[in-house]
């Protein structure tokens, strides 16, 4: 597969600025993989296609507030800083991204807050725009780790936040009602469509409930640079998929039930945890995993993905699920029929 071949003209005013109201009140397109039959539903109404037994996988990962701005010593210039993950708890060692990167070196400090409280130290440059900060702060790590997260702001993707400000809500709506495990810094965006009443719903039908975590980072939204996506390398990222998740999985698989994976980091993570026979292991490290078609899949049945953004390697992992053509006939559906994109936008359910 070619890179060219998930290119398709998405208008702007088909991407999603907010979450609608209620998380489990967006639409809802059913496709079914082996006929290409098409449904239109609400979200809310998932469960239909499900019965006692079968399991829903999801990722339980935590975003942090990971945007924040300081400014440069002695010019003052601003400067985004976009936290990665903490590299050493003791000496308060992050890596992070900063904007403009060309202004920041090894040795300049940096200052957060309206009275400059929080200050940082370069210490390393990692890539062209990554960098080390070491943070400046004597208390508690529980201390210093409020702090600094009461500097930042939700990490909206660039396609929301090039179009609207960031909000005090943005961190509440950006957060699925599951999130236990902080990491990420981006939410797993299909997850954000599970409100309290549809996981209760959920219980009382007998529908399984299995949690795993993969800290979804900034690769998923990194542009590919190659035509050949054998060529393409994606960012690592952390995950865990413990022994509860693996047994109950397993006895789902094994019993002849449904498994369904919640997003595409989840099909990412059990693809990687993948054993013999189509079972998933205990898994604790990182993964890489880049899925494209052909891919053949080993343990979900059905997937639920949002409507993915052009050329993206969501977008390709979807199509490798759900089969190229029949996925993209159903994104040509979903721009005729007004569909929402990206991150708050609406929902695909691909089953047999």
């Amino acid at each position: 597969m070619k890179l060219s071949q998930f290119k398709f003209k998405l208008p702007e005013d088909k991407i999603s600025l907010y979450p609608p109201t209620h998380r489990d009140e967006a639409r809802l397109m059913v496709v079914h993989k082996k006929t290409g039959e098409i449904e239109h539903r609400l979200f809310k109404d998932i469960l239909e296609y499900f019965d006692e037994k079968d399991t829903f996988i999801f990722n339980d990962t935590q975003v942090f507030p990971a945007r924040l701005y300081g400014n440069k010593e002695k010019t003052g210039a601003r400067i985004e800083v976009f936290l990665l993950r903490e590299l050493n708890e003791e000496l308060r060692l992050w890596d992070v991204l900063v904007d403009p990167a060309r202004k920041i070196r090894i040795g300049n400090k940096l200052y957060f807050g309206e009275d400059n409280s929080m200050v940082a130290e370069v210490i390393d440059n990692t890539t062209s725009r990554g960098r080390t900060l070491r943070f400046l702060y004597d208390g508690p790590h529980d201390e210093f780790k409020a702090a600094l997260y009461a500097l930042g702001e939700a990490p909206l993707p660039d396609d929301v936040r090039s179009r609207r400000a960031a909000e005090p809500e943005d961190m509440e709506r950006f957060q699925t009602i599951y999130a236990r495990h902080e990491g990420a810094v981006t939410a797993p965006a299909t997850g954000l469509h599970f409100s309290r009443e549809l996981m209760k719903r959920m219980e009382i039908k007998g529908v399984e409930q299995a949690f795993i975590t993969l800290h979804a980072g900034l690769g998923n939204f990194r542009s590919i640079d190659v035509e050949d996506l054998t060529k393409h390398k994606t960012d690592s990222e952390q995950m865990f998929v413990t022994k509860e998740a693996c047994d109950l999985v397993n006895a789902t698989k094994d019993s002849g039930h449904k498994v369904c994976a919640v997003g595409t980091t989840v099909l990412r993570a059990i693809e990687t945890a993948v054993g013999p026979g189509g079972h998933i292991k205990e898994f604790e490290g990182w993964t890489n995993k880049f899925i494209f078609p052909p891919y053949d899949f080993t343990v979900a049945d059905a997937l639920i993905a949002n409507f993915q953004m052009p050329l993206s390697t969501m977008l390709m992992l979807v199509t490798a699920f759900g089969g190229y053509d029949v996925v993209m006939a159903a994104y040509n559906v979903a721009l005729k029929e007004d569909y929402h994109f990206g991150t708050y936008g609406d929902a695909m359910l691909i089953i047999d």
